[in-house]
């Protein structure tokens, strides 16, 4: 499966890829919104994975709403340090499928994203 994987650390990005690719799946990484659109017009991933604190020109909510713009039925996830109402409620509205608060557990991503890849 191809993953999407937008975070504006690189540590954490890094980890992630990590994690994702030693399962096999091939993983597109990048650090900022208009990046990770390219990427997604370029190499449509199956799934996404998607921090919602990136830096201008918008956030990973904003990125949520303009990639399930082309890709209704796409998987995404979001993973934030946020972990408020408001954050959650607005990830949900620009189309989030899931929601991961740092530090998140790896194991749990990665049963997540085995889920995905089964109902696909």
């Amino acid at each position: 499966m191809r993953i999407l994987v937008v975070e504006d650390q690189d540590s954490i990005r890094k980890m992630i890829e990590a994690l994702v690719g030693g399962r096999g799946h091939v993983v597109l990484a990048a650090a900022n919104g208009p990046k990770a659109l390219e990427l997604s017009r370029s190499e449509p991933p199956d799934a996404a994975l998607l921090d919602v604190n990136l830096p201008p020109p918008f956030d990973g909510i904003e990125l949520c709403a303009r990639l399930r713009e082309s890709s209704p039925s796409m998987p995404i996830l979001m993973i934030t340090a946020q972990d408020d109402d408001e954050t959650r409620a607005r990830a949900l509205a620009a189309g989030s499928n899931g929601f991961f608060t740092k530090p998140f557990s790896p194991l749990a991503l990665l049963k997540e994203i085995d889920a995905i890849e089964r109902g696909r």
